[in-house]
């Protein structure tokens, strides 16, 4: 993380350092303490500068206190823990991104891989595109697999024996980030796919998939290690796919997005997620996208 002192962000903003001083007093620019002296992350205080750029506005009030598309059990504790105050509507990437446009949430998180290159979350891909006030924040890196029941007793290997007929498939809401990866996965292992999900037979999140699969109602699904680890079954690792925030920018620096981004910073969330199983937070709250 590229970080200014007082003085160099006073010269990169062009204030004098007392007004920086003043502003900390504020609480009204970014800034961490490092050994007990003030510190400015430089992505941060560009994203600031932005802000005021386009105007100090306040929140439209009808934009609701949500969260909103892919469900995660790491982002889902965080959300609660880090005392967000941020309702949660999961209900897939793709609701999540039109929630967003629409003004209906704060917040989303999403995981849509564009299958003619492979790419994750690209925003003209996801429809984002136009969107001149996108910011888009890395979560983390997942590992995505099969979820089998204890000791694999079909003997599943791998996707490709997804083609067997005896197998039931649980699979995911159309518009979900993890039914478009099955999809994929199973195109490019030239795996014809299982018919659509019937009405009211999908598997809303990553806990659903692995319920289904533990009950004996299905024989393997796709879904996070985290989900197969915590409902204590097998998991066969087939792709590493990232997860990331999508927001307006004037959101981000508002208390919710805040309390969230601090929490990440504690060991108790780094611990929390090694214990969970499966996750890469090298890059988490990396700046991806800034429209």
């Amino acid at each position: 993380m590229d970080l200014l002192t007082t003085a160099e962000v006073a010269e990169y903003l062009r204030l004098k350092e007392r007004k920086i001083y003043d502003l900390v007093s504020q609480g009204a620019i970014p800034y961490a303490r490092v050994t007990g002296k003030l510190v400015f992350p430089r992505q941060a205080i560009d994203l600031w500068v932005m802000k005021h750029l386009e105007g100090d506005q306040a929140l439209d009030a009808n934009t609701p206190a949500v969260y909103a598309g892919s469900s995660d059990p790491l982002l889902d504790w965080a959300l609660r823990e880090a005392e967000t105050e941020l309702a949660q509507l999961c209900n897939g990437s793709g609701d999540g991104i039109t929630r967003l446009l629409d003004g209906r949430a704060q917040l989303v998180g999403l995981h849509v891989i564009d299958s003619t290159t492979g790419r994750f979350n690209d925003p003209a891909h996801c429809g984002l595109g136009g969107m001149r006030d996108l910011i888009m924040l890395r979560w983390a890196k997942r590992t995505q697999g099969l979820v089998l029941p204890p000791g694999n007793p079909l003997g599943i290997r791998g996707i490709e024996d997804l083609r067997r007929t005896d197998l039931r498939v649980v699979q995911r809401q159309p518009g979900a980030g993890a039914q478009a990866l099955l999809l994929y996965l199973l195109d490019r292992a030239g795996v014809q796919p299982p018919p659509p999900p019937r009405p009211g037979h999908a598997a809303l999140d990553e806990d659903a998939v692995a319920v289904e699969v533990g009950s004996g109602r299905a024989d393997c699904g796709l879904a996070i290690e985290a989900a197969a680890r915590r409902h204590g079954l097998d998991f066969i690792a087939l792709i590493e796919e990232p997860m990331d925030l999508a927001m307006k920018r004037r959101n981000y620096f508002e208390t919710p997005i805040q309390r969230l981004l601090a929490f990440t910073a504690t060991e108790r969330f780094r611990e929390t997620a090694a214990a969970m199983g499966g996750y890469d937070l090298s890059e988490c709250t990396r700046v991806l996208f800034n429209a």
